[in-house]
């Protein structure tokens, strides 16, 4: 089984998280929000409090992570804070993909984010991970129905589990 890392892990993270855990893997869910916290072990995913505005914060959640989830197309903030956060935070988290233990990546690509900041985030995405031979994959799933952006979520990650083993 693998653990997984969700960048990100709010309501719909919980939910892929509980899917996630019915077959056998960990999870180590991303918050900003220290209060956050008991509600993340109550759902039996591990928290990791960090920022992804601030990478070395949440860095070191990757130890022992197989997959890294970024989901974060419906990230609120400022347009700047938005397209560095699909953009230069994005590609240094990537980078550093090299140098731990993941090998496969999932980029919601669909979400409030205007369409260019994750168009240019998943092209970020294809090209980080093809540089290092890391299997990747598009979560084009539509956020607000939350049940079957899990599911999706859950099959993408799926995919990238065998590819890895293939």
């Amino acid at each position: 089984m693998a653990r997984v890392l969700i960048v990100g892990c709010g309501c719909r993270g919980l939910e892929l998280a509980a899917l996630l855990r019915a077959d056998g893997h960990a999870v180590r869910g991303t918050t900003r929000d220290e209060a956050r916290r008991d509600q993340l072990e109550q759902a039996g995913v591990e928290p990791w409090i960090g920022d992804p505005d601030r990478i070395a914060t949440i860095h070191y959640a990757m130890e022992n992570a197989t997959i890294l989830v970024w989901a974060l197309a419906s990230a609120k903030g400022n347009a700047d804070a938005l397209a560095a956060l699909h953009g230069t935070r994005l590609q240094m988290m990537l980078e550093r993909t090299i140098d731990s233990p993941v090998r496969g990546v999932l980029y919601e690509a669909v979400g409030s984010v205007p369409d260019d900041l994750l168009g240019a985030g998943a092209s970020e995405v294809e090209r980080v991970c093809a540089k290092n031979e890391i299997p990747w994959a598009l979560l084009n799933t539509d956020p607000a129905d939350h049940g079957n952006w899990a599911q999706s979520a859950r099959n993408a990650i799926d995919e990238l589990l065998s590819r890895q083993r293939g």
